[in-house]
């Protein structure tokens, strides 16, 4: 079988057929180890359900055969890493925190718009409401992209297309796959983190949810050019990813185009 996900994607529909199928008995093989875990952790649970169906695992080009008593030996000690790895991690994270609050600082994304962010602003809230420059021209004046400029006219208040001088942008329906994820199980702030990005991201650009318990939702981007488009979806990603890693996370997403095109990002 072959499996044209990345390994480190979590949705790997061909892998997980494959685990349904497997018997005790069975000798799985593999081509590397990278291919089947996203990470040491991830590949340690991943065999750990493979002998406790009584399958082997063999890679081609790793010293893993957990079919004999030596293979099982390097597993262990793999497993013993993995477990390292994570209390490091906990114990870092946690030094790290108690740090931050000694010199007083208090964890979470700020709210609302920096000093820097909010003077931009206002001044772009003051070029829009004027109308003599384009919307393209009040962001290149103000050194940032559109999509950000219409995020401060709203952070103003300002009903964006009242005092638009150039013609609306072009818009395009995308489908957002989103998953937020804790760095260990240690962590427990990805509810939050999730919550955070539909408020401060995702908002900005029409979502609507399409599983109300679920991890899709549809967005609306506006843009002029495919540069444009490309960089206000990456933007918004590298927003989200801050978000997640602000509360000791990671997110895996896709971005899916709506017009039939098959673009995805």
């Amino acid at each position: 079988m072959q499996e044209t996900a990345s390994g480190a994607k979590s949705e790997r529909p061909v892998l997980r057929s494959l685990l349904k199928r497997v018997r005790a008995g069975d000798v799985l093989v593999i081509w590397k180890l990278d291919r089947l875990g996203r990470s040491l952790r991830d590949l340690v649970e991943l065999v750990s359900t493979l002998m406790e169906k009584n399958v082997g695992l063999k890679s081609l080009h790793d010293p893993i055969d957990t079919t004999s008593s030596q293979g099982r030996l390097v597993f262990n000690i793999f497993a013993s890493l993995a477990e390292f790895e994570r209390d490091l991690i906990i114990e870092r994270t946690q030094a790290g925190l108690s740090a931050a609050r000694a010199r007083g600082r208090k964890g979470g994304r700020p709210k609302g718009l920096s000093a820097s962010a909010e003077k931009k602003a206002v001044a772009a809230e003051a070029l829009y409401k004027e109308g003599r420059l384009s919307v393209n021209e009040i962001a290149e004046n103000l050194g940032v992209s559109k999509a950000t400029l219409y995020k401060y006219l709203r952070h103003r208040g300002v009903e964006v297309g009242s005092f638009c001088k150039s013609a609306p942008p072009k818009t395009l329906k995308v489908t957002l796959h989103l998953r937020v994820e804790n760095n260990s199980k240690f962590v427990r702030g990805k509810k939050r983190s999730r919550e955070d990005i539909e408020r401060f991201v995702l908002s900005h650009y029409g979502m609507r949810k399409l599983d109300p318990n679920g991890w899709e939702y549809e967005l609306t981007i506006p843009y002029e050019t495919d540069t444009e488009l490309d960089n206000t979806i990456y933007s918004l990603l590298q927003e989200a990813s801050s978000i997640a890693d602000d509360r000791n996370g990671f997110i895996e997403a896709e971005v899916i185009a709506q017009d039939g095109s098959e673009r995805y990002w």
